[in-house]
């Protein structure tokens, strides 16, 4: 967003975080002004949300963004990451021609469909042997490189699977943000932009959200009895 700062306007972010409770509901951990996307801020801003009682994470989901994937690192050591796959198809389509992009789409989507986690590695591996045959280097090796990272939602309940595979919950709630402050354009201040965006929040989680359950719970329950009883 921009907002005024000492008389000039430029662009600052509002970090936001969501998660599924022990309930299975969602809800909104909080908000707060971050300068850039930079790992400074999101340190800054977990520590922050830490600090009012978080605990207990046992994944992170977002795009690639380093800056918030070396914070989880540090102030989540517990947690695993999980890179959204839609994220990570948009990234590969970039290097993809037109003209080939639904056909890879359906290459990249076979990958996430597989039984398991084992299962989806040897069939990237199958996708990425394919591409280098098309000559589609670029898009064989961002496969290569990153696939991995998109398929930690496979250490979890199946039932979880689609849920956790995407950011595409944060995503909309941007969207809505967006919309919103898209009206007003630049901000007099940091606080008058952060107190809209939480303003959407509540409205969001209030009225879109309310008591629907996301997530039952007891999947991942059964999970982690099973995995400690393994050991």
């Amino acid at each position: 967003m921009r907002r005024n700062w000492g008389g000039e306007y430029e662009n600052v972010a509002i970090l936001v975080a969501i998660a599924v409770n022990e309930d299975g509901y969602r809800e909104v951990l909080g908000a707060a002004e971050g300068m850039k996307e930079d790992k400074a801020s999101w340190i800054s801003f977990f520590q922050w949300l830490r600090g009012r009682g978080l605990n207990g994470v046992k994944l992170v989901v977002g795009d690639k963004c380093l800056g918030m994937l070396e914070a989880v690192g540090e102030v989540f050591p517990d947690a695993k990451y999980q890179r959204c796959v839609v994220h990570f198809y948009r990234n590969i389509f970039s290097v993809v021609p037109r003209s080939k992009i639904k056909l890879v789409a359906k290459m990249l989507k076979v990958i996430h469909a597989q039984e398991s986690k084992k299962a989806a590695r040897e069939k990237a591996k199958t996708v990425v042997a394919a591409l280098y045959a098309m000559k589609l280097k670029e898009a064989a090796k961002k496969i290569e490189d990153g696939v991995e990272e998109t398929l930690t939602y496979g250490d979890f309940p199946s039932e979880h699977w689609t849920r956790i595979r995407t950011n595409n919950v944060i995503e909309r709630l941007n969207r809505e943000i967006r919309r919103r402050t898209r009206v007003v354009g630049c901000f007099p201040d940091g606080n008058s932009a952060l107190m809209l965006v939480c303003a959407r929040l509540r409205h969001v989680a209030g009225t879109q959200w309310g008591n629907k359950k996301y997530m039952n719970k007891k999947h991942l329950e059964a999970a982690l009895d099973d995995a400690s009883i393994a050991r």
